[in-house]
């Protein structure tokens, strides 16, 4: 099957499982998810989805999100999103609302692949309610300002690495500043782009959010004075931007609540752009340059100093701010390292989380031989553990059983101190995106030493993340009650507890469950 048959046989596959097209009301993608709105999710088929040979996972998140790799869901997706327009023009309206189900939904035993996928679900449920605060559901927005941006900042990241290692070996002399102009030219203008993605997640008028944040990357401003200094170009950068879009947006709404209708369509955008962009310049580009130059000279700073030690910290608490929804407060922190430093500091240290998870899921694996079910979803959801891809493996083997969860985090906080080491013995290295982990980070590779002492540093975090979570989990990770309810095989222990329980008596003669009929009703009934 050709490629593109076989992205468009996934996709036909997936959409029935998800209840057909007229129960999805959005479509999106990321780096490895397909990420869908849906109207009703009772009509998800949960165990069909999850066998498909493409889909290595679901989270069952804001959005219903299915997990298919990098690559593969950038494909499937428009071939997703064809179908279901398809699905609509010659379906009937509602067809959605109509169930095929019938009865209860069967509960799996809780030894079982399933039973753990069911407690994951729960506590992604419970995760999900709990995270629906203020706060987390404000760093939520600010996580899908940055997303969109991932694809372009792993491209251009790839094509400076590539025009590294040509620089630095002298061969195509010729070629090097135009890749040099590729690569950077994204990063020049990110401001702009954060801008549009800001104004467009808190209700604004995109356009209006970009052309503020340009402001930031004009040349022009180095004319401007504020706080008696002289402004650069790109001052303030991805958090300046941010804050301009933002205020912008509140401009804009304040403008169309009081402007007559007939002067809005002139007026409005005018005064959101003058308003905006000139407290932008006397204020915000100022306050955010010395934000930012905060947060890369305290990273720096953190590495030198306690390398080791906040890698280990790092490292090990990832995976609770995951769950706690924390996390997505360090995706501006990452963008403004890459802007100031070229890479982040921040993102390999992080991902050997991830490598944590990957050790403890062999040593689970390992610990239950008898449970052919759990080891079954190990062995499939391995291969995207190591590419970073880690929620197949934490909610549906790790968290659930509890301890394992724990080491796993172990695992990772070894891993972080690893790499955090180096850093503080000055061989500095980082990532030049966002997005990526576990082997798919290694192309995204850059340091102070080299890519070669950069890959090997990574590479040795992994080991040693992937090794320390395995031991931490093998020999402390199951306590003998968790060992005995799990280490069995689940359809070997009920065919043995239904063979125990021996055939049902022969019932009585005068028994209404005679083969001969119902028994004679008692009078005066």
């Amino acid at each position: 099957m050709s490629t593109p048959d076989k992205n468009r046989a996934t996709a036909a596959a997936i959409l029935p499982l998800v209840g057909g097209a007229q129960n999805v009301t959005s479509v999106a993608h990321c780096m490895t998810r397909l990420r869908l709105g849906l109207a009703d999710r009772s009509l998800v088929q949960g165990e069909p989805l999850k066998a498909l040979p493409a889909v290595m996972g679901v989270v069952d998140d804001e959005t219903f999100q299915i997990v298919l790799g990098p690559g593969t869901v950038a494909r499937v997706t428009p071939e997703f999103e064809a179908l279901v327009a398809e699905d609509r023009a010659a379906a009937p309206a509602g067809a959605a609302a109509a169930s095929t189900a019938a009865g209860p939904p069967a509960v799996a035993p809780a030894a079982t692949a399933e039973g753990l996928a069911d407690r994951g679900a729960a506590m992604r449920a419970e995760r999900k309610a709990k995270n629906a605060t203020p706060v987390k559901l404000f760093l939520r927005k600010i996580a899908n300002i940055f997303v969109p941006l991932i694809p372009a900042l792993i491209g251009c990241g790839i094509i400076a690495g590539i025009n590294g290692l040509l620089v630095n070996a002298g061969w195509l002399t010729g070629v090097t500043p135009a890749l040099a102009a590729i690569a950077s030219a994204f990063m020049a203008l990110i401001a702009v782009f954060v801008g549009y993605n800001t104004a467009k997640e808190f209700g604004g008028t995109p356009i209006l959010g970009g052309a503020v944040a340009a402001i930031i990357v004009y040349p022009g401003v180095a004319n401007v004075s504020a706080f008696g200094e002289k402004l650069s170009p790109g001052q303030g950068g991805v958090l300046g931007a941010l804050g301009a879009a933002v205020l912008a947006v509140y401009v804009e709404k304040w403008c169309r609540r009081f402007m007559p209708e007939s002067l809005d369509v002139l007026l409005t955008p005018t005064l959101t752009v003058l308003v905006s962009g000139l407290v932008t310049l006397f204020g915000l580009m100022y306050v955010a340059g010395e934000v930012s130059h905060a947060i890369g000279d305290f990273a720096t700073w953190l590495l030198a100093h306690g390398g080791a030690g906040a890698g280990f910290i790092l490292g090990g608490l990832f995976l609770p701010l995951v769950m706690l929804g924390l996390h997505q407060a360090l995706i501006p922190i990452h963008t403004t390292l890459i802007e100031q430093q070229g890479y982040t500091v921040l993102l390999p240290i992080l991902a050997m989380a991830g490598a944590g998870q990957v050790g403890s899921a062999v040593a689970v694996y390992l610990r239950l031989p008898h449970n052919k079910s759990i080891r079954k979803t190990i062995r499939s959801a391995l291969p995207a553990g190591f590419l970073g891809v880690g929620e197949p493996l934490i909610y549906g083997v790790s968290l659930p059983l509890g301890r394992p969860f724990v080491t796993a985090c172990v695992g990772g906080a070894f891993g972080g101190g690893f790499i955090g080491l180096f850093n503080q013995l000055g061989d500095s290295m980082g990532s030049t995106a966002i997005g990526p982990s576990g082997w798919a980070l290694f192309p995204l590779l850059k340091g102070d030493h080299g890519l070669g002492t950069s890959l090997t540093i990574y590479a040795g975090g992994l080991l040693v993340g992937y090794l320390a979570g395995f031991v931490a989990t093998y020999f402390f990770g199951f306590s003998k009650a968790l060992l005995a309810e799990f280490n069995v095989d689940p359809a070997a222990a009920a065919t043995s507890t239904a063979v125990t329980a021996g055939p049902a008596p022969a019932p009585a003669p005068n028994d209404d469950r005679s083969p001969g009929g119902p028994a004679q009703e008692p009078a005066g009934v």
